[in-house]
């Protein structure tokens, strides 16, 4: 149930944060109303609260488990990338925003596969 929702949560992230940058090129005031500020933190506060759950439940706490530690990481680079892109204009905007992508993608890879050097 819990990886359900995490994979529920992880959809919903995704969708919001390429709605975000879509408004923000497109039709920024849109982005001034409240809740459009306010539900992007909760998806991704429940997203990080079930995948610490399951970190929990699985009990990857082990260096065998350290594609976890690698998607952490990744999940920096990726915040930091998105905040970039909500925060640039024209083409530097998309560039961030298709780095921010690829990071998405490889945590997903990640996910799935179990291995961080997956692509070796």
């Amino acid at each position: 149930m819990i990886k359900h929702l995490h994979m529920l949560f992880v959809a919903l992230s995704l969708v919001s944060f390429i709605s975000r940058i879509l408004l923000a090129e497109f039709n920024p005031d849109v982005l001034k109303q409240k809740w459009l500020r306010i539900a992007p933190h909760v998806i991704d506060s429940l997203l990080l609260l079930t995948g610490f759950a399951l970190v929990i439940i699985g009990s990857w706490f082990s260096a065998d488990y350290g594609w976890i530690i690698v998607k952490f990481i990744a999940l920096i680079v990726y915040i930091s990338l998105g905040v970039t892109a909500m925060r640039s204009q024209g083409a530097k905007r998309w560039s961030y925003f298709a780095g921010a992508l690829l990071c998405f993608a490889y945590i997903a890879t990640v996910a799935v596969t179990k291995q961080a050097l997956f692509f070796l």
